[in-house]
Order: C-alpha cells, then structure tokens, then sequence
C-alpha cells in the first residue's frame, strides 16, 4: 500500500507570463536542489496501518514509529517504537545490531555503495521528470496553505501519451491536484485518486479506482522541504484472496539538523 504514497511522493514539483505547464515543470527540477538539504536531516515517521470491515468499521490497527536518519551518505529506516511504546531492551539491541551491520557494509565499499543509491536516485529522477509531459494541467487559482501563496493545479491523464520509462504508466492510472508555493516552487500538497486499477506482479496486488492518497510537506529551518503527513485509503486485492479495505496514516516530526561534526541541532517543529 505504500506504493500509492510513493505516487503521491512523484508529483514533486498562473498569474503573470507563466504558464502552468511551467509552473509544475519547474517544480519537478528543484527537486534535486532540495533533496541535497534534505541529506542533512533526521526525523521521525509515525505510520498507523488500519483495516476496516464491510461497514467501514475499524476492525484493527497497528502502529510504528521509525526513525529515517543518513547513513554513510543515504537513507537508512529504523524501527524505534510501536504502538507508541519503546521498544524492548532486546529488540533495541536488535535495531542496533541491524544498523552496525548496515553501516559496515555501507563503509566497507563507501563508493560502490553511493554509486547504487545515486544510480536509484538517476532512475527515480528519470520517472519524475515524465510528470510535466504525462498529464494534461489545469490552473484552478490561487490560494494560501499554512500561510503560503500556493498555485492550485489540477492534473489530468494526458491521452495517449506513451511513457519514456515503463514504471510511468501508473500516471496513466491516477487523476491529482497539486498546492505549489509560489515562492520556490515546491509542492505543499498533494491530492491522488486511482481511476484505473493498478496492478502490481500478475496477481500480487490490485488497488481499484477510487484509492485516494493526500500528502503534504513543510518547509524546515527555512531551507528544506520535508513530510508533513500522509493519508491513504484503498479497497485491495491481494492474489486471488478477497478484496479488503485498509488505510495509512503517516505523520513526521522530530525534525534534526546534523552538522558537519555530526552534532545534532534542534531544527522546526510541525505544529
């Protein structure tokens, strides 16, 4: 399910001259300026998973807490509480031993190791910049999110576009709407609903129209754009099993600056 939020994570990014097509394209290329900040920082993710029965009743949940931090020069995701609760001194011990295993490898071939996770990102990028060539955009006005001039922008599958990278038929599949702060052109919001089944493996996964993921960011310290919240829902089918409803809900915080000499700073709190 997580794979809805990292469609909503690619619609990354008029008045005047500026046309929307602009507007959205120009969006997609700070991308690379904000992420090279964004390596500065730790922070924490808070994702409760929930399922619902026929009546679109809770029937269960479960929450975690991870901490995404960098790790010899790119993400790395560790698991810190569940259900609100620290963890065990075992399972503690666990994480860390996981996290020095995960480092060694990391140190032990340092460039090899970069030289992946900057290859992924080239992929990643790649993907992204189909998006203002993908969809048809629409500028619905302007209006303020958490006190910010944003332009709203509607995004709407561009018939028969034939997509450059095959992962990019999933913007085929889904419909947004897109909040881009006006002053650096960074998404605040972003609004997706599945209108076509997506498919992941031939009888893996099956998300049907109708799925919807919101997803915002904030700006920290004045320099960096990071995750804000995220909100999925989805009805899915998985293999030939019956259909469930489920949801996600992911909120972040703890937001940390590491200095150059690896001391952490307070860094902008989400209130």
């Amino acid at each position: 399910m997580k794979r809805l939020l990292w469609i909503a994570l690619a619609f990354l990014p008029v008045a005047g001259a500026q046309n929307v097509n602009d507007i959205v394209r120009r969006s997609v290329q700070r991308d690379a300026v904000n992420f090279e900040r964004f390596r500065n920082y730790t922070f924490q993710e808070v994702t409760e998973e929930i399922r619902y029965d026929k009546e679109g009743r809770v029937s269960s949940s479960k929450a975690e807490t991870v901490e995404i931090l960098m790790l010899a020069g790119h993400p790395y995701t560790r698991l810190i509480a569940r259900e609100g609760r620290p963890l065990s001194e075992k399972e503690e011990r666990k994480e860390q031993e996981k996290l020095d295993k995960e480092l060694a490898k990391r140190l032990k071939n340092p460039e090899k190791e970069l030289a992946e996770f900057e290859k992924e990102r080239a992929d990643d990028r790649r993907f992204f910049q189909e998006i203002p060539e993908a969809f048809d955009f629409t500028l619905l006005g302007q209006e303020s999110v958490d006190g910010l001039p944003v332009w709203k922008i509607h995004a709407e599958p561009k018939p028969g576009y034939k997509p450059r990278d095959k992962r990019a038929n999933v913007f085929q599949k889904v419909r947004a709407t897109l909040w881009i702060d006006q002053g650096e052109y960074q998404w605040v919001k972003a609004e997706v609903e599945v209108i076509e089944t997506i498919s992941w493996g031939l009888f893996v996964l099956r998300i049907p129209p109708g799925a919807t993921v919101t997803f915002s960011q904030t700006r920290v310290n004045s320099e960096v754009w990071l995750p804000k919240q995220a909100h999925i829902r989805a009805d899915a089918r998985l293999g030939l099993l019956k259909t469930f409803r489920m949801g996600f809900d992911v909120a972040y915080s703890n937001y940390r600056k590491f200095q150059s000499e690896s001391q952490v700073v307070g860094a902008e709190e989400v209130q």
